[in-house]
């Protein structure tokens, strides 16, 4: 049975402290090769393959089994080398968002609607997967905390918990990772009516230490999952799914009794 989780901050719960099947266990006792790590192997093992697959040589043929060997290390957390050499990297801790080596997006967007109304929209969790590509979930716990569960590349998905750190009604929304989660990270989104008066202007702003760390954006780059990219084309959807609703509202003959709900 899951140990009961205390304090402050919700720490997810990892199949170590979980009741497993005796072959389950010994997996996990295999396993030598730190989170970070396998996230390095797995990107770098799927660049290699498909590489591989694009060509036909005996180099090619090389790389196919590079890139095997580093799938398998990073799917079962089981290096072959490091249980020869005695090294385990499984049990080193990860560390919160380092200003210094952090990765840092920021991206805006001015849609046509109002500051307060976007703000409701985006303060109710639950409507982020309708405009964020890559969001699969968002588990609503309270009112500061949730449960993100997101797409990564080569068809993986990373999980982690939120909280709401800072907040200003219709302007600021400000949260970070909590716990043990796969990406730590922080961030805001600004609410700010446009210079003319005419929509919002809506910033964006994320810093986070990817798996891997700078390996990892690399890569990521690589494979097309440039957070920076993500974050400006979930703007755009989001401006389209306000615009067209205002739209839709507006050309309703009801519109006038049934305003556009956004929480």
């Amino acid at each position: 049975m899951a140990a009961t989780l205390t304090g402050k901050e919700k720490y997810r719960t990892y199949t170590d402290d979980m009741d497993l099947s005796r072959t389950h266990e010994n997996s996990v006792r295999n396993m030598n090769v730190g989170q970070p790590e396998r996230w390095v192997s797995i990107i770098g093992g799927g660049a290699l393959t498909a590489l591989a697959v694009s060509r036909r040589s005996w180099p090619a043929a090389i790389l196919a089994l590079i890139g095997g060997a580093l799938l398998y290390r990073g799917a079962t957390g089981h290096c072959p080398v490091y249980q020869a050499i005695g090294a385990n990297t499984r049990h080193i801790g990860r560390r919160k968002v380092n200003t210094d080596r952090a990765a840092k997006v920021e991206r805006s967007l001015t849609i046509n609607r109002p500051p307060e109304e976007l703000y409701r929209f985006w303060r109710d969790l639950a409507n982020l997967p309708r405009f964020m590509k890559h969001v699969e979930s968002v588990q609503v716990k309270d009112n500061r905390h949730s449960h993100w569960v997101v797409k990564a590349p080569l068809g993986m998905t990373v999980e982690w918990d939120a909280e709401i750190i800072s907040e200003i009604p219709n302007e600021l929304i400000g949260w970070r990772s909590v716990g043990s989660g796969d990406v730590d990270h922080a961030g805001s989104v600004r609410f700010e009516s446009a210079a003319n008066g005419q929509g919002t202007h809506v910033r964006v702003m994320l810093q986070y230490d990817p798996p891997a760390g700078p390996v990892g954006v690399a890569f990521a780059n690589i494979l097309g999952e440039d957070p920076g990219h993500q974050i400006e084309e979930d703007l755009y959807r989001l401006k389209e799914v306000m615009e067209t609703a205002k739209s839709s509202a507006a050309a309703s003959p009801s519109s006038a009794q049934e305003p556009l709900k956004t929480t």
